[in-house]
């Protein structure tokens, strides 16, 4: 492979400018796939070169640390695509697709079941790895099943099915093995009016839109909620809105949330995100757990 084989890839890549946090080190080496096949070829000169691979979709979620990433670091958000059956109600995305955007385009074509994607700041693949969900909703609800390849055999797609993924609350077995995933496939109800769910779209839009920092750069929401609690409301029932470390600070706005106010390190946000942990461990006793995929840390 080489540079002029594969012009998006490169080293020394500032990773902040892929992270909604705006923060994190450089890649050891970077690459934005235009297509499946060059992700492919990525990933077997990755595999031949002995170097850890690791993909970003749209940077949300996502911590990196200040020092940066070893090995190969790849953004799919250039892969992008989607087909729906308006009839069946199938539709299946590539890996970099918004997931906003395809929560749009099901509702226009009258087909009810991603209505709670539309405010989730990441891509299919990132949606389906963490079994984001919101309003109610989540991944795992009406998928039906991944493509998925595996670095060290670039040239064997895989197709999983929903119940081979080990769906549970913001957990799929893909945050544990290094599959990555291509493509996604649900089922949503067809038959709507697109008018009706635009709207409950639309609503659930707004619902995130009022009561979230979306002004600053975060990453979504921090932590895991322990349910039947809120991870916000225990945070904030102790006075810990406006909480800030360096440039990071614990949103007035909703306490799950770790804005960077302009300057933040992710060092910052690392120490903020172990105090909250002390602190509500201390004033609750309970375990926060995070949500957010910490990369490059001891």
């Amino acid at each position: 492979m080489t540079f002029a084989e594969y012009p998006s890839l490169r080293k020394g890549v500032d990773l902040s400018e892929f992270t909604t946090w705006k923060v994190g080190g450089p890649a050891e080496w970077f690459a934005e796939p235009g297509c499946e096949n060059e992700l492919l070829a990525l990933l077997a000169w990755g595999h031949q070169q002995g170097l850890p691979i690791r993909c970003l979709g749209a940077g949300s979620n996502l911590l990196i640390a200040d020092r940066g990433l070893a090995g190969l670091s790849l953004c799919l958000r250039r892969l992008q695509g989607s087909q729906l059956d308006r009839n069946s109600g199938m539709i299946e995305a590539e890996a970099g697709e918004p997931i906003p955007s395809l929560a749009r385009k099901a509702a226009r074509a009258g087909l009810s079941g991603l209505e709670w994607a539309v405010g989730i700041p990441g891509t299919v693949g990132g949606a389906v790895v963490m079994n984001a969900g919101a309003q109610g909703g989540c991944s795992a609800d009406r998928l039906i099943s991944v493509q998925v390849v595996d670095p060290a055999l670039p040239e064997q797609r895989i197709r999983l099915s929903a119940d081979q993924l080990h769906f549970a609350y913001r957990h799929s077995r893909l945050q544990f093995e290094p599959l990555i995933v291509l493509s996604a496939q649900w089922q949503l109800e067809p038959g709507h009016d697109p008018a009706a769910v635009g709207a409950r779209t639309s609503a659930n839009l707004h619902s995130r839109t009022s009561s979230q920092p979306y002004q600053l750069p975060s990453c979504g929401s921090v932590f895991r909620n322990p349910e039947p609690q809120k991870a916000g409301r225990l945070i904030e029932s102790l006075g810990l809105k406006g909480l800030q470390i360096g440039g990071a600070a614990v949103s007035t706005l909703h306490a799950n949330f770790i804005v960077n106010l302009g300057d933040a390190k992710a060092a910052d946000i690392e120490a903020l995100i172990d105090e909250l942990q002390l602190r509500v461990s201390e004033g609750h006793g309970v375990e926060l757990q995070p949500e957010v995929r910490r990369l490059g840390f001891p």
